[in-house]
């Protein structure tokens, strides 16, 4: 039996760091979802295709880069960028006044393996603070000076995609072959043409920050909604940022179980779920067709939620401010050494981790 709360106005709320804007929440449930909307858009590339075309947006990381790069290891495993912008531009303008610039308030790194039978997902929380490199790639082609302890989620806002590519390729030494970035007005949508999610929670979620009430047992959330949970935090687990990204990953194992089941729909539903999925997403030039969209989302058909490991990357509080978070650096080349050879990621490279602590991500079913 479903429950259904409320739509209304969410609020942001914090504990141990600032209080993040209703913008940065909903970007945070929009990146969890991406990899639901990649998969649909994908199921649905065999109608209108000139339509679906046009709705895509790429930009030209490669170009950007240039020759600057860890080495290209085409072994047939992928190495994926995904990332949520807070944009206020256009429809996001309702999460807040539009400021000119923007933020990756949420990324992880998906792995696929070369045979396409598992991946593992790294979530890097948004308050790291790392070396950022100088970085040449924003819309003006300028170039930014980088920066030591700078948070991660900085290098999109100074250089736009490219930079947080070359960010993440300069911690991991891996590189990217794909860079994904969502808009949430178009996560919400999406959820919205897939008639909702359905979750399990094994307790009460009483949260009056985000308008979410939910008692124990099945609920099929609306895209609303599904802001409201992934944004939960001060009810769930020690209400911190890390233990809500705990609640996210479980979100994304639900959808990624929801869109399993688009291939069965018809075709005005599937088309229209295509429609929205393309509209809500950004892309490097690779994936910047709908042709090129299909062959990347065929590559994914047979993961399911079981064979997808999420993990936060290895941090610990900064002693110098506990709103922020420093990465565990020993942990951390366990974590890139095993993706970049390609191998699942060891237990003990989380085992020390503040990310994957609490119970958070046991809430939800």
């Amino acid at each position: 039996m479903s429950e259904r709360s409320g739509s209304s106005r969410i609020r942001a709320t914090g504990k141990r760091r600032r209080k993040p804007s209703r913008r940065r929440r909903a970007t945070r449930a929009a990146v969890w979802s991406l990899a639901g909307a990649v998969v649909v858009g994908g199921a649905g590339l065999g109608y209108a295709y000139v339509h679906l075309n046009g709705n895509l947006k790429a930009v030209d990381i490669d170009t950007a880069l240039g020759e600057d790069r860890p080495d290209d290891v085409d072994n047939g495993s992928q190495d994926i960028l995904v990332l949520g912008s807070d944009s206020r531009s256009g429809a996001n303008g309702e999460y807040g006044a539009d400021e000119g610039a923007a933020r990756s308030d949420t990324a992880m790194v998906v792995h696929v393996d070369k045979g396409h039978k598992s991946a593992s997902v790294v979530s890097i929380p948004r308050d790291t603070l790392v070396t950022r490199p100088d970085c040449t790639g924003d819309v003006s082609g300028r170039t930014v000076a980088g920066q030591q302890r700078a948070m991660f989620n900085t290098a999109y806002e100074v250089g736009g995609p490219a930079c947080a590519v070359k960010t993440v390729e300069s911690m991991s030494g891996i590189r990217m072959d794909h860079y994904i970035e969502v808009d949430f007005t178009g996560f919400k949508k999406l959820i919205d043409k897939l008639g909702g999610v359905e979750i399990t929670t094994t307790r009460a979620i009483d949260d009056p920050k985000s308008h979410l009430d939910l008692a124990p047992g099945t609920h099929t959330l609306d895209g609303e909604q599904s802001l409201g949970l992934v944004r939960t935090r001060k009810s769930v687990g020690d209400g911190s940022d890390l233990g809500r990204i705990q609640l996210q990953q479980a979100f994304i194992k639900a959808l990624m179980q929801q869109v399993k089941s688009v291939g069965v729909l018809g075709g005005s539903k599937l088309y229209g779920i295509a429609d929205t999925a393309t509209k809500a997403i950004t892309t490097d030039s690779d994936l910047g067709s709908v042709t090129d969209l299909a062959g990347f989302a065929k590559g994914l058909r047979g993961l399911g939620a079981d064979d997808v490991r999420m993990v936060t990357l290895p941090v610990r509080y900064d002693p110098a401010d506990p709103n922020r978070v420093v990465p565990l650096e020993e942990a951390d080349r366990q974590v890139w050494d095993a993706l970049g050879a390609d191998r699942p990621i060891p237990a003990s490279a989380t085992k020390q981790s503040a990310g994957d602590k609490g119970d958070a991500g046991t809430i939800v079913e």
